[in-house]
């Protein structure tokens, strides 16, 4: 994340480096020059209730195995929910999605090119303690749990819009559309009802008492409003942001002999999320200082 932060930071001193005239412009009339603040706001998941564990019974890499019975019947008849299980039993529900507050540290540069437009980039780096639950449901009855949390997350955007003089003589009002990359540090864990199998971790450890932490990449895309008010600024933001988070894996096997987990394979079956994208949308005002 440093040189995620370090590189955003040279790019825009080029920037400026390559621009004269943008160091004789005044911070107070002008969108041009360096800026750093914060923003807040509330952070909520698109609705994933059509999410499915996928299996990988055989071990040949593709999750779209049927895990079965001694009696060929589907072990998971029951279904899924896009959330936390409250028993082992499918008809009690499921606990929504946890969606949560957001917050970052914003740093960037703007260029005003004659007396509208405004492009720049610009960095950010907070968190959102999001959470994403998905559960399957055996016939023994039991329940099967992966839960996703969303620690820290940065961008690295562009942005371009257009300014106009709303309330004051000059061009204080930006409208504007931003997108780039976007960083996570993701936690991944899984619970289940289930005391008879064993259940690891991609490295070996036990998926139920360690949980998967992984960085994951992705993209951002959104827009928003500036108000310029002499050297600070005012706005409030949409963002939609995905994480490719498609590493973790839980190893299904041991238990009594021909189990469901591994009547395909005695190694066991593999389990993991359908949907491998981490999304969520953000709302967040910002205050920033321009120097």
């Amino acid at each position: 994340m440093k040189k995620f932060v370090i590189g955003a930071g040279l790019a825009a001193a080029t920037f400026v480096a390559a621009s004269p005239a943008a160091a004789q412009m005044d911070p107070e009339t002008s969108w041009t020059g360096f800026y750093v603040g914060g923003r807040a706001g509330y952070s909520w998941q698109p609705n994933d209730n059509d999410e499915r564990v996928g299996f990988d019974t055989n071990r040949d890499g593709n999750f779209n195995d049927t895990v079965t019975t001694a009696t060929g019947a589907n072990a998971f008849s029951p279904g899924f929910c896009g959330g936390l299980a409250l028993t082992s039993a499918r008809g009690a529900g499921c606990r929504a999605d946890k969606n949560a507050l957001e917050y970052a540290a914003v740093a960037g540069f703007d260029y005003q090119i004659g007396n509208a437009i405004v492009v720049g980039a610009v960095v950010d780096y907070g968190n959102s303690n999001v959470n994403d639950y998905l559960s399957g449901f055996s016939t023994t009855p039991a329940n099967y749990t992966l839960s996703r949390g969303l620690r820290g997350v940065g961008t690295l955007r562009a942005r371009a819009g257009y300014a106009f003089n709303l309330f004051t003589p000059e061009p204080s009002t930006l409208v504007y559309a931003t997108g780039g990359g976007a960083y996570g540090r993701v936690r991944n864990r899984f619970t289940t009802t289930n005391t008879t199998n064993t259940f690891t971790n991609p490295n070996g450890s036990d998926a139920r008492t360690e949980a998967w932490k992984d960085n994951v990449w992705g993209y951002t895309y959104g827009g928003g409003i500036e108000q310029k008010i002499g050297r600070f600024s005012i706005g409030a933001q949409y963002l939609f942001t995905a994480l490719r988070d498609n590493d973790y894996t839980v190893n299904v096997a041991g238990g009594p002999a021909g189990n469901p987990f591994i009547r395909a394979n005695a190694a066991g079956t593999q389990l993991n999320r359908q949907f491998r994208d981490f999304a969520r949308h953000s709302v967040t005002v910002s205050t920033t200082y321009r120097f």
